[in-house]
């Protein structure tokens, strides 16, 4: 008889994956050994249950994976959703960990006579720039957006733009670099995702792991 390919769950590095873990371990999941040592670099790892394998990426390309069919079920926020809208996931349970907003910010300087509720064009620095095109042409803005993949906070003091849009969590990053909130964008959590055909074909497998986690987030 022929074996079925692992179950592939990815899960983000940083914050987010020592925020998930907790609920992914209640849903009865148990990586290996190697899972928890700082030193490896290993980013594939089994799990205590039979043919279900975890990888370990970047927040920002779960989604890429599960879209593709490379990983069936993954954790990503819905950032990250919204800026590659991957019609091939499907997202069906919020976790509730991972909050943070996305923000317009600029220098403190320029906040004290700036008014968004006049801007026609902006020229903004950000690692989301399908979201907030389509956040400014909601409001009429025409926004023109310079892609960074970090240190969006240098750009308005170097002239490389007068504002940004970035991930806000408690703020101290913009006040430590001369910024300010001007306008919050949405929301952001983190939320269970699936690859659409895995989840015809595979359905059993993925509707066990989505119930478990379920189960887990009520407690």
């Amino acid at each position: 008889m022929q074996i079925a390919e692992p179950m592939i769950i990815a899960l983000p590095k940083g914050r987010i994956l020592k925020e998930v873990m907790p609920i992914i371990r209640s849903a009865g999941i148990e990586p290996e050994a190697d899972f928890d040592d700082p030193k490896s670099r290993r980013l594939s790892f089994d799990t205590n249950i039979e043919n279900l394998k975890i990888i370990r990426v970047r927040s920002f390309d779960v989604a890429t994976f599960v879209a593709f069919g490379a990983a069936h079920v993954g954790v990503a926020g819905n950032d990250v959703l919204l800026e590659f809208d991957y019609p091939e996931i499907y997202a069906p349970l919020d976790l509730d960990i991972g909050h943070c907003r996305i923000s317009v910010a600029e220098l403190v300087d320029l906040s004290k006579t700036d008014d968004p509720s006049r801007w026609s064009h902006v020229r903004v620095a950000t690692k989301y720039p399908n979201l907030t095109a389509k956040y400014f042409a909601k409001r009429g803005v025409q926004a023109e957006c310079i892609k960074l993949n970090g240190a969006m906070e240098l750009a308005p003091s170097l002239g490389l733009c007068r504002r940004i849009v970035d991930l806000v969590s408690t703020g101290d990053t913009l006040k430590a670099n001369g910024l300010v909130e001007v306008e919050k964008i949405l929301d952001i959590t983190s939320r269970l995702i699936v690859n659409r055909t895995a989840f015809k074909t595979r359905s059993t497998e993925i509707s066990q792991i989505l119930d478990n986690v379920r189960a887990s987030l009520n407690g």
